[in-house]
């Protein structure tokens, strides 16, 4: 009997929208669980007294809640022992009550609504700080860093971006921010021209985006176009990536972004640096935002089935609950809800097209 025979075979989920306009980050995502898993197989692991090997079992939800939840639907029947999903949180929030049915473990990095754990599923986790940490950061910063006392809040209507866009609009009202304006577009827009000449005659300092990158690049290029080059722009963790100065494209408004991410940045990341170096290697300009926190959720499944001796979701669930876990994006111990304990978060701007971390 060949070595390859006696292994078991342990499968590991990833969803994400690895097609469409969200593509960049479903793949960099999935190129983080991609890591992790021949990180572990290097090692040659023993679960329980037996030889196991970890296999990637990848599908698409383009972003798309019924694309998503018939994905998660798909992993439940192909029994795969935990998934580490999902970038949108319309997508993750349907998708945590199938996982939570067939017993699934289920871990995001990058979903960040808080609604997705007040079910409180056994099943569900974060491995990052939820848009209630983000909105109240950016509305702060807003409020008492810069003294803005104007500004306008738009968003995409997706559970992600409506979510982070209205706790932002309450911070920042309680921090005596007027809001001038407050209008809506949808994730798959690119014309905001009616919008942004709405909200410009009622002389916003700032506007707060609710959304993605794929929308705020077109926004701020069509904000240059109305000589609203001044205005700044505030949004989160879907805006906050390298790729938006690409979509950007130049226009001088991206030079007044600020935007927030879960987490702490590469460099103060415990492992961060050298893990970047190692991704970098392997998935050449594919790096986005999210892969060190996918990375971490696969190896967290891997530390719990280790610690339960066990892959069977019934038997390592209650691990996972006490997880106290050393990754590279920092200590990770979850709350009874499955949301983090302590999460970080770091606000950016481009400095020179370049995505850097407000000190």
């Amino acid at each position: 009997m060949s070595v390859a025979n006696a292994q078991e075979i342990i499968k590991i989920g990833h969803i994400g929208p690895v097609s469409g306009p969200q593509a960049h980050f479903g793949k960099d995502d999935e190129n983080g669980v991609r890591m992790a898993i021949e990180d572990l197989n290097a090692k040659n692991p023993e679960i329980g007294g037996k030889k196991v090997k970890f296999q990637l079992v990848a599908e698409d939800d383009g972003a798309d809640p019924k694309q998503g939840t018939a994905a998660s639907q798909k992993l439940c029947d192909s029994k795969v022992a935990g998934a580490v999903a999902f970038v949108n949180s319309g997508v993750a929030i349907p998708s945590s009550k199938i996982f939570n049915d067939c017993g699934i473990p289920m871990i995001t990095g990058a979903a960040t609504n808080p609604a997705l754990t007040k079910p409180g599923y056994k099943t569900t986790y974060r491995v990052i700080a939820n848009d209630n940490a983000l909105g109240a950061a950016l509305a702060t910063y807003a409020a008492k860093t810069l003294g803005l006392k104007q500004v306008a809040v738009v968003d995409d209507r997706t559970a992600y971006g409506q979510g982070l866009a209205d706790v932002f609009k309450k911070e920042a009202e309680k921090l005596g921010v007027k809001i001038v304006a407050t209008e809506f577009t949808n994730d798959k827009a690119t014309d905001f021209m009616a919008i942004l000449t709405s909200i410009k005659a009622k002389k916003p300092e700032a506007i707060f985006y609710g959304g993605m990158y794929g929308q705020a690049g077109p926004m701020l290029r069509q904000m240059a176009q109305l000589g609203m080059g001044e205005v700044k722009m505030f949004g989160g963790d879907g805006m906050c990536v390298p790729e938006l100065a690409k979509v950007a494209a130049g226009a001088k408004p991206l030079d007044h972004v600020v935007c927030a991410d879960g987490g702490s940045s590469l460099a103060k990341m415990p492992g961060g640096t050298d893990w970047k170096k190692r991704y970098d290697a392997k998935f050449p300009g594919q790096f986005q935002v999210y892969s060190p926190y996918f990375y971490d959720a696969t190896m967290l499944l891997a530390d719990a089935m280790k610690r339960a001796n066990s892959w069977d979701p019934k038997v390592y669930i209650p691990f996972l609950q006490k997880t106290d876990y050393q990754g590279v994006t920092s200590k990770i111990a979850f709350e009874p809800n499955g949301e983090m304990k302590n999460p970080t978060y770091t606000l950016s701007r481009f400095v020179g097209g370049n995505k850097t971390a407000i000190e």
